[in-house]
């Protein structure tokens, strides 16, 4: 296999790496914003998720996990074969867990986790499936 061939096909598996993190990013951010119309949302929120009093800490806590997506689309075009490879097979699971143990049982919900749990399942595969020629 010449070095174009290997170029491309590596930088084929980034950019769709990258495209599949923009599409969990978006389906996180319109399943909060679908949330924040459901009633009773902004009283329930006021009193923290499940009686857990929200805290700056918590909060802190939240953005980190969402921050994962978010540098993950960058981090799947920049990072080299082994850490890019890596970092999304890591990535991919933690952000499985934040989505469905975070989650509620509203129908959109759903419907947007569903789509967020393939696409990370679908990273995952890729980076398992990367062949290392294309490093």
């Amino acid at each position: 296999m010449n070095s174009n061939k290997k170029t491309t096909g590596m930088k084929d598996t980034k950019v769709l790496l990258s495209t599949l993190w923009i599409i969990v990013m978006l389906n996180m951010i319109f399943a909060d914003i679908l949330g924040f119309m459901t009633p009773g949302f902004l009283e329930g929120a006021k009193a923290g998720p499940g009686g857990v009093q929200i805290t700056q800490g918590l909060l802190l806590v939240f953005a980190i996990l969402l921050e994962i997506p978010i540098a993950m689309v960058l981090l799947s075009r920049v990072l080299k074969y082994r850490a890019n490879r890596w970092a999304n097979i890591i990535a991919g699971p933690i952000t499985i867990v934040w989505v469905i143990a975070g989650g509620s049982t509203d129908l959109h919900y759903l419907f947007f986790a569903a789509i967020e749990v393939v696409c990370m399942l679908l990273i995952v595969l890729f980076a398992l499936k990367w062949p290392k020629q294309e490093a």
